[in-house]
């Protein structure tokens, strides 16, 4: 930590984990959003993705976004950054009621369903349903389980210490998660495989009552 005395700034926050999957998921998401104009990124964290991402998709406007505590190290890589398309960061709870009033036609969040609460994960994605246009992109980063199975060891471990940290965190299984978005009109588009056993979910807002008819045909 840097002596608040010395006048030097602090070292940005980084993560080696952004490094190693940025590339990937960059693949995906210059396919999926290559209509999108506008990027709502919930849970940005260092910034590392948001400073990748936005120079890499100039098409679009990236929103970062992220909680108050770690809003001061986000800021750091958007300022270094100094991408034309990436905007100032914005303060977002995503389990709060103020959310940003500007349109997005797409979201991106990564390693944050984990992290949420389970209530707080579902609650995400109401508002991403909510938030998106028809025909929107939501696109969701991080490991789940499939029939309630890990697909790794390692999964089942970091399961463990995520639920060490607190008892509400934990890795999510794919099937109750996609049946949520179901539920709110966002409908599976793409599962991707990620590498480090994680995934990358991509759905499309389908237009209102839709999702509501298709259930009523499949009981």
């Amino acid at each position: 930590m840097a002596n608040p005395d010395s006048g030097s700034t602090p070292s940005k926050p980084f993560s080696q984990a952004c490094e190693n999957n940025k590339a990937p998921i960059l693949a995906v998401l210059q396919r999926v959003f290559d209509h999108s104009s506008r990027v709502l990124e919930l849970g940005s964290g260092t910034g590392q993705h948001a400073c990748y991402f936005a120079p890499a998709l100039p098409h679009l406007e990236w929103q970062p976004s992220e909680l108050s505590e770690n809003i001061a190290g986000l800021c750091q890589w958007v300022d270094a950054c100094n991408s034309p398309n990436l905007l100032p960061p914005l303060l977002l709870d995503v389990s709060g009621i103020e959310w940003p009033s500007a349109s997005h036609d797409a979201v991106f969040s990564a390693n944050t369903a984990h992290i949420l609460s389970w209530s707080d994960a579902q609650l995400m994605i109401k508002r991403v349903a909510e938030k998106l246009p028809t025909g929107g992109i939501f696109a969701l980063y991080g490991p789940f389980k499939y029939d309630g199975l890990y697909t790794s060891q390692s999964n089942h471990e970091f399961d463990c210490w995520l639920k060490q940290q607190h008892p509400e965190r934990g890795i999510r299984d794919f099937e109750q998660v996609v049946a949520v978005a179901k539920s709110r009109g966002l409908m599976l588009y793409e599962d991707n495989p990620m590498p480090a056993n994680n995934r990358l979910l991509v759905w499309v807002k389908q237009p209102m009552g839709l999702a509501d008819d298709r259930d009523q045909d499949n009981p």
